[in-house]
């Protein structure tokens, strides 16, 4: 029996996770959730499950679960913060843990798992856009496996050469081809755009997911974060990594050799085919996902992306190109800006401009430790904040004229 540490098990990939595992009953088992704040998809997720632990990052919601918990009669041990998530990431009886928290807090706990030598499931693209060698250094030191579950990351790793490399070209690879929706907004105007709701932007065409990550691939920074991904995790320059725009998201990502082969990997747009690929990996176990058919799908389009409508792209380029911790400060700058976005406190279209604007304030440094990219962090987020702030007076004081 292997057992499996779901970290962020209440949101859209953790419960595709379980689905997964459900299926595989006689050879997974869970040995830890975990959720941010909500006590009761928490609460019917250990009922159900039955894991050993479950750690709540809020210590309020915590002691509520606890509380309902020893109400069911269930006997879980129920721990709290960061703490918590590291003690379940690195813990002896884990086999694998699948690292699925959106934004910079799951850093630290994947980071844990890693040191620990544990098969690392990486569906958090934060932890390499923020600490890219730290944490590629950290899965060599500990022996970890490393296995990446965003749906384009995981297609270039089944259609990449197995054997060791320190450059692409050594295995006879010229390029890696991330595939992008293209989102909601694809065929919309600048006007159009400025007028974007956060209802409209979290209707995706073709994948179910969180709403952080639903407006990040409508304004073209997942796949930005992606590109920064793929560089760490395949050790690609950044003129290496093209971005095409696949309307259909069957193609999930495809390798180019210097042969002329192009090879692609295809399916269906739900999660569960990496997720299970990832659980099962050397060897692949079914995960619920219904068979593609080329002949329903018919045809296959691709476009150029446009970084004039969708600068976001162009700057996570522009931060990889940059290094050090630019990275870091257009990850942290994003997540505040998307979050105000979400709460109806800034436009669609300000978002592309306050990250651009944070990169232009802070300075790029070395890395040198995680102290200091959480620190970097910090200061991108009140950076942003400050630049709301101006653009909330200047409107109002237009309002005002």
């Amino acid at each position: 029996m292997q057992y499996v540490t779901i970290l962020g098990s209440t949101g859209t990939i953790g419960q595709q996770t379980l689905d997964v595992i459900s299926q595989h009953a006689d050879r997974y088992a869970v040995f830890a959730l975990t959720a941010h704040r909500n006590v009761e998809a928490m609460l019917q997720q250990c009922v159900r499950y039955q894991p050993q632990y479950a750690v709540m990052q809020d210590a309020e919601a915590a002691q509520a679960l606890r509380q309902r918990l020893q109400a069911e009669g269930c006997k879980i041990t129920v721990l709290a913060g960061v703490e918590g998530l590291i003690e379940v990431s690195a813990h002896e009886s884990v086999h694998a843990v699948m690292a699925a928290i959106v934004g910079a807090a799951g850093l630290l706990p994947a980071l844990a798992a890693a040191k620990a030598g544990k098969k690392i499931l990486l569906a958090n693209k934060e932890t390499l856009v923020m600490a890219g060698q730290l944490f590629m250094d950290a899965v060599k030191q500990g022996q970890a496996t490393l296995l990446p579950i965003d749906s384009e990351h995981n297609a270039i790793f089944q259609a990449m050469p197995r054997q060791a490399y320190a450059d692409l070209a050594e295995v006879g690879v010229n390029q890696i081809i991330l595939t992008a929706s293209g989102g909601p907004f694809r065929c919309y105007s600048k006007t159009q755009l400025a007028k974007v709701t956060p209802a409209l932007a979290l209707q995706h065409p073709n994948w179910v997911m969180g709403a952080k990550i639903t407006v990040d691939s409508s304004t073209l920074m997942n796949k930005g974060l992606e590109v920064i991904e793929a560089h760490w995790l395949f050790n690609a320059r950044p003129q290496q990594i093209e971005v095409v725009v696949h309307p259909q998201s069957v193609i999930h990502s495809m390798v180019s050799y210097v042969d002329g082969s192009i090879l692609a990997q295809l399916g269906n747009p739900d999660m569960r085919t990496p997720i299970a690929y990832g659980l099962g990996y050397p060897e692949r176990i079914a995960s619920g996902v219904k068979p593609l058919s080329l002949v329903e799908i018919a045809k296959l389009e691709f476009e150029a992306p446009d970084t004039d409508r969708f600068p976001c792209l162009q700057l996570a380029y522009d931060a990889l190109a940059a290094g050090g911790t630019a990275p870091a400060v257009l990850n942290a700058a994003n997540e505040v800006a998307v979050a105000a976005f979400l709460r109806d406190e800034i436009h669609y279209l300000d978002i592309p401009h306050l990250l651009d604007q944070t990169l232009q304030t802070l300075p790029v440094e070395q890395v040198t430790s995680i102290d200091q990219l959480l620190a970097i962090d910090a200061r991108a987020r009140a950076c942003v904040q400050l630049a709301m702030r101006n653009l909330s007076g200047a409107a109002d004081k237009a309002l005002a004229l």
